[in-house]
């Protein structure tokens, strides 16, 4: 049985029933896993995932995305990165193809695999011994606890981010 399609419904009645309900917001279903890699790629969906790097004891990952999805992984302002690491828990940092490369996360040999396996991902491959600086381009995104008061109430953002679920447009 496939639980996210029985979720959204047959024609997404289901979830259609539950969008109104909450007066139009936007709603994304992600497959949980107990298994981090699959849980944190699946949370970034719909980019796709190269390379998922699990650092159990600081309850972090390292995501590495295709070049071209990068903007797509983190989102406007990075909102998508920020919802994932709020789903999930962990913190999330995300890296494209070329910056894992240059840092040694991702060798040839790798990306090679990577691009014909797409989205299935490989976990704690990293030394721990490793000391990593982040690019300007990089985002670490710490996963806030649910219902923090720091986060603005529905309606009360001055920012025009959009709704969970809802494409954004590379700049």
């Amino acid at each position: 049985m496939d639980a996210v399609g029985s979720c959204v419904g047959q024609k997404g009645a289901r979830v259609q029933t539950i969008v109104t309900e909450l007066k139009g917001e936007k709603i994304d279903i992600v497959r949980w896993s107990d298994d981090p890699v699959t849980y944190v790629a699946n949370a970034l969906s719909p980019s796709k995932v190269i390379k998922v790097i699990v650092h159990e004891a600081e309850k972090a990952t390292t995501v590495i995305v295709p070049d071209y999805q990068l903007s797509l992984a983190i989102g406007k302002k990075g909102q998508n990165a920020r919802l994932a690491a709020k789903l999930t828990g962990w913190k999330i940092d995300i890296k494209s193809e070329s910056e894992a490369e240059e840092s040694g996360l991702l060798n040839e040999e790798q990306a090679d695999t990577a691009a014909s396996e797409g989205a299935e991902t490989a976990a704690q491959e990293e030394s721990e011994n490793k000391d990593q600086t982040e690019e300007e381009n990089d985002l670490t995104v710490e996963a806030p606890p649910l219902g923090s008061a720091s986060e603005p109430a529905d309606g009360d953002s001055e920012t025009d981010e959009p709704a969970a679920g809802e494409e954004t447009k590379e700049q």
